[in-house]
């Protein structure tokens, strides 16, 4: 009971909203959440009491369904009754329609994405609403994943729904045109979606399987539609299958983090490693190349961990990355390639020049650069990037290294 309403929450808030604006409008975004968390509510003193339906997701629809119903009743009473003049019985349903079917909340889904990601808003506020209204991320988890503070995502989150409501953005899928100019913050929440699911910030967990696949679930409903069906829709899919491929090797039986260089081949999913090779094949086909494309790649190389040439790759890879979008991230590891490809002394020469000192990954990269021709500067970083680090599990790695 425990962890099922909070995982009902994260694969259903979404549908559940996304259905509920097809009938309010997008306008009235708000209400939607408000009637879907007024649900979950529900669940949880209705489910503690008399225990849990048979059928959850169904019951939990049906509820949503009543509650926006009752809305829709109080509303048109408010009308009929403040004002007759007003009344708009005649423009509206009289009887309210809701369908949870799977191509209603896909329909739904897909229109929620656009909508949200509306030029009229700034770009993070976009991707701030659809981390949290499509997503279903907490305040925690937007600010981790925009590296943000609260007030602030509170902010950009309560300006954006007014803007929506202010400007009566139609929930209406756009023109096949202003789909493509849109696409790019559709795509750069879905990968902000699988980062938090891949690198959970969440301090007592490692990896959220739950996000990662809402992320590929989001993309493949991208790539339903002709006009989403872009290379770097399919080079981000590709990412994504890559990366999943070595869910069950990143992580031994008491979830701790498994190094790559300590992972069991055998335990690599070879279906997905065919699909990511499938998705990167397609996105090939175009003239434009995107981050997803070199991250793809990179990401392939990772799972031909056989071929002697695969680090020179990945670094050739990385410094392509790098000249198309800077990110602290991609340094570290284009750092960590050179080690891996060259030599120890030549990435140490690169990594200091990077002076990432709040970043803990970067201390645990020194500390391996130093692990041989410096003990006590290995052991310096080591203790630099515990005192920074937020995972519990990172941190056992880190005491481990210490000998503690």
């Amino acid at each position: 009971m425990k962890q099922i309403i909070p995982n009902l929450f994260r694969t259903e808030y979404s549908k559940m909203v996304a259905v509920l604006c097809k009938v309010f409008g997008i306008s009235d975004i708000q209400l939607a959440e408000d009637i879907v968390s007024e649900t979950f509510l529900t669940a949880a003193e209705t489910w503690g009491k008399k225990g849990l339906p048979e059928n959850q997701v169904a019951w939990l629809y049906s509820v949503a369904k009543n509650k926006a119903k009752d809305h829709f009743k109080r509303e048109q009473l408010r009308i009929n009754k403040i004002n007759p003049v007003l009344k708009k019985s005649q423009d509206k349903q009289t009887e309210l329609e809701l369908d949870f079917g799977e191509e209603s909340i896909k329909d739904g889904q897909l229109k929620m994405i656009f909508a949200i990601c509306h030029p009229l808003l700034k770009t993070d506020t976009q991707i701030a609403l659809a981390l949290r209204i499509l997503c279903g991320f907490g305040i925690d988890e937007i600010v981790s994943a925009l590296f943000s503070n609260k007030s602030t995502i509170n902010k950009k989150l309560y300006r954006g729904k007014e803007k929506l409501r202010e400007e009566a953005v139609s929930f209406d899928l756009p023109e096949a045109d202003e789909i493509g100019e849109r696409l790019e913050t559709v795509l750069k929440t879905v990968y902000l979606l699988f980062n938090e699911g891949y690198y959970a910030s969440n301090p007592s967990e490692t990896i959220r399987k739950d996000l990662c696949l809402e992320a590929m679930r989001l993309n493949l409903l991208l790539l339903e539609n002709k006009t989403c069906n872009k290379p770097q829709t399919n080079a981000l899919l590709s990412l994504m299958c890559f990366h999943s491929s070595r869910f069950e090797a990143r992580l031994n039986p008491d979830g701790h983090f498994i190094l790559y260089d300590e992972q069991d081949e055998n335990l690599w999913d070879q279906e997905l490693i065919k699909k990511g090779e499938y998705y990167l094949n397609i996105a090939s086909s175009g003239d434009k190349l995107s981050k997803y494309h070199l991250e793809a790649a990179i990401a392939y190389w990772h799972t031909q961990k056989q071929n002697p040439d695969r680090w020179e790759s990945i670094l050739q890879l990385y410094n392509l990355l790098l000249q198309l979008q800077y990110s602290p991230a991609a340094s570290l590891n284009r750092t960590f390639a050179i080690s891996k490809a060259r030599s120890n002394e030549e990435a140490l020469k690169e990594a200091l020049k990077l002076k990432l000192e709040n970043n803990h990954l970067y201390h645990i990269l020194l500390a391996e650069l130093y692990k041989i021709s410096s003990p006590k500067k290995n052991a310096f970083h080591l203790q630099k990037a515990l005192e920074l680090c937020k995972s519990e599990y990172e941190k056992k790695i880190i005491l481990e290294k210490l000998g503690k």
